[in-house]
């Protein structure tokens, strides 16, 4: 299954061979890997090297490392987990802009405003009826009640992604706006009339659902991000220039 690792890259190359091993299924869920003699030895390679390898593998959410007589290296079901918090540390640590992720944003959401027109339920409709019920209640609001209606928003993007059944797009949403507070806190103040602007979009996307208008959909989701992120940068730009 494995060959000697190439001299040039030996760390990178034996991470590469062992996870194209799992995600091919040559090898699969609580197979054990050969032991730590058996590897170095077909890997060519030092302790150092494979045990950094492995630890890779691990932190990828490949393999579980088992310690004791019954121990090991054992592959792990691969599941959207760990992608969805690959993606989570991404979007908090900051490590991309505003931008960046508006523009993310404006491509997923809109694919899944159209999804979500295309699968919904009336039972779904009725929830997010609710749920923009929820946010006109902040229309007229208290500067402390920000989060709670950033809350509400967040919600309703989050069910949009259920809506779609399709479990990728659930998670991204899940993970998008399950994480970026990080960046609204930082740099946020939400208006009234961002409340309202919020809102509005609540019912124009309930409104393009409940007609099954696809392509409309798409169109305010992505509409919906492209103005709110423009507005949110600039306040950035001259937060970043003030301080």
């Amino acid at each position: 299954m494995f060959r000697k690792s190439k001299q040039f890259r030996r760390f990178q190359d034996v991470v590469q061979q062992i996870q194209e091993a799992i995600l091919d299924n040559r090898l699969s869920k609580g197979d054990v890997l050969p032991s730590e003699r058996e590897l170095k030895e077909i890997f060519n390679v030092s302790r150092g090297t494979l045990r950094e390898a492995l630890r890779v593998l691990e932190d990828r959410g490949l393999i579980e490392i088992k310690i004791g007589n019954h121990g090991g290296a054992f592959v792990r079901k691969l599941t959207p987990q760990r992608a969805s918090e690959n993606l989570a540390i991404l979007i908090r640590s900051q490590v991309v802009t505003l931008q960046d992720l508006a523009e993310f944003r404006q491509t997923i959401e809109g694919e899944i405003g159209a999804l979500a027109a295309q699968r919904v339920t009336q039972e779904e409709i009725a929830a997010l009826r609710r749920l923009a019920m929820e946010g006109e209640n902040f229309i007229e609001y208290d500067e402390n009640q920000q989060n709670e209606f950033l809350s509400i928003d967040q919600q309703f993007h989050i069910e949009l992604g259920k809506i779609t059944k399709n479990p990728v797009y659930r998670m991204v949403m899940s993970t998008i706006h399950g994480n970026i507070l990080r960046y609204y806190k930082q740099y946020l103040l939400m208006t009234r009339e961002d409340i309202k602007e919020n809102v509005r979009f609540f019912h124009e996307m309930i409104e393009c659902l409940e007609q099954q208008q696809v392509n409309e959909a798409r169109i305010i989701a992505q509409g919906h991000v492209m103005k709110f992120s423009r507005k949110k940068i600039r306040q950035t730009t001259h937060t970043n220039i003030a301080a």
